[in-house]
Parts: structure tokens; sequence; C-alpha cells
């Protein structure tokens, strides 16, 4: 499983875990960038003794390219699926698509940053510092809210952001089917997920140096995102049993769109 996420690969039968998988590895994207520093000291002959890291080292290309990895492997996952959906003619492949930008929101943030990195004021360049710094704060917005966006109403199915909000048929904002019985663990980790998924949107840029000094922060925020990847791994799982459950003998197919339920048989339900 390992081996095909990492080139991009999605098995039509393990799709929930491959996906599971695949998204873990954008939560480590700083992680492996600060790994990709490690070794680029290592190959240069850098002290490894020092108090902290040389971040010049493979600043520039090597570490972009290495945080942009997760994201490639899954933007390559939705365009798959995508592919797949339109050779079956299912009405809802679209989705994939729209998933895919979410991904991809994330390379002009990292493109951005490393152009800012090394910026030179004196040279001749086709856009602006200002520009650059503008650009990059609107893909930081865009990826955190988005992202956040994604993660209540597809990967959870809460309601939060539709019209059924307030419907009396489950507490605001939530479902009808829940497995946790405590509400305010759902309003809990909403709160925790879009904190955290701003606060990690703005740690993919490698060029704030002032921060990046401080490698005690680095490794708490770095801490913080694995946690919040951790808990969002015990809702978009709920959520896959719930709406197993909620099929009796029928179990759930998610397509991306919405949830299909497909005849899995006695077997499969029991595994």
């Amino acid at each position: 499983m390992f081996r095909r996420v990492l080139i991009g690969g999605i098995h039509p039968d393990l799709r929930f875990a491959d996906i599971l998988l695949a998204d873990a590895f954008t939560s480590y994207a700083k992680i492996l960038g600060d790994f990709s520093v490690c070794v680029c000291m290592f190959l240069t002959g850098h002290s490894s003794t020092n108090t902290s890291p040389n971040r010049a080292c493979g600043g520039v290309y090597l570490v972009p390219f290495v945080m942009a990895l997760p994201y490639m492997i899954r933007l390559r996952q939705c365009l798959t699926e995508y592919i797949r959906a339109r050779r079956k003619g299912a009405i809802d492949r679209r989705i994939h698509l729209i998933n895919s930008w979410k991904y991809a929101s994330a390379f002009p943030v990292i493109i951005c940053s490393a152009m800012q990195r090394g910026y030179d004021p004196e040279g001749s360049h086709m856009f602006t510092q200002a520009t650059l710094s503008r650009t990059w704060l609107f893909f930081v917005v865009f990826n955190s809210f988005f992202s956040f966006y994604w993660d209540v109403t597809r990967d959870w199915e809460l309601t939060l952001f539709s019209s059924k909000r307030s419907s009396g048929e489950h507490p605001w904002g939530l479902r009808q089917n829940r497995h946790f019985v405590a509400n305010e663990f759902y309003y809990s980790a909403i709160i925790l997920d879009f904190l955290l998924r701003a606060t990690w949107s703005f740690k993919l840029s490698p060029h704030l140096d002032y921060i990046n000094e401080m490698e005690g922060g680095i490794f708490i925020l770095e801490l913080l995102e694995v946690f919040r990847r951790w808990v969002w791994t015990f809702f978009r799982v709920e959520k896959e049993w719930v709406m197993s459950k909620a099929g009796g003998v029928l179990g759930v197919l998610e397509t991306g769109d919405g949830m299909q339920l497909q005849e899995f048989g006695t077997k499969i339900v029991e595994d």
C-alpha cells in the first residue's frame, strides 16, 4: 500500500485506506521538508553538532519540492478517481476535480514562499516582493478555508455549511446519525480543525526564517498538525462506520460527491 500510494496510486477496492494514508502524508509536508534539510546537510558536509540546522541547505529548490510531494500524490489520486468515474458515466464525477483543486491550491503557497525566500530586491523580477507576498497570503487563506470546509462538509458529512444545519432531526450543524454520544466532541473537533488548519497553512511557508529559527516552536506546530490529523481520522472513520451501519446489510462506498450504497454481502460486512 505504501509503495502504491507514494506514486499517487489508488486501489479500487482499498480506496478508503489509500486515501487515509495519502492524506496523512500531507500533514507531514513540513516534517518531510525538515528531513530533506537534514539529508542535504549530511550530503554536503555541514556540521550536525550545531544547535540549529542550516536551513539554507536545499532551501531554494529541494525543500519546496519535497513539501509539495504529498500534495502531488493526493492530486494524482483525485484525478485518477475522476477518470474512473467518467469511464463509468458517474454523474457526480466532478466532485473529484473540485477535491483536486484543494490540493493544487497548496502549490502556489509553496512556490511563492520559495520565490520570496530567494528574492533579490536589486535584481530584475517578473513580480514585486509586495505582489508575491499578497499572492502568497491569498492562497494561504484560500487553502485553509477550502480545506476546513471540505473536512467538515465532505469528510465528516456534517451540516454546518448547508441549509440543513438547523434541522430539528439533529443538533445544530451536525447530522442525524452519529456514533459519539457527546455533541461536544463534534463541536470541539470543528473548532480545533479550523484553528490548526489556518496555522498549518502558514507553516507551509519555508520563507518565514524568523519562525524557522525557533526550532522548538516548529516542533510544537508540527506536533499539533499530527494531532489534528489524528483527530480528523477518528471522525473520518466514524462517518464511514455510521453510514455503513445506517445501511443495514448495505455497505457504504464513498464516491466523493456523496454516499452510494452498494451491497457488499454478509462476509464483507462482517469483515
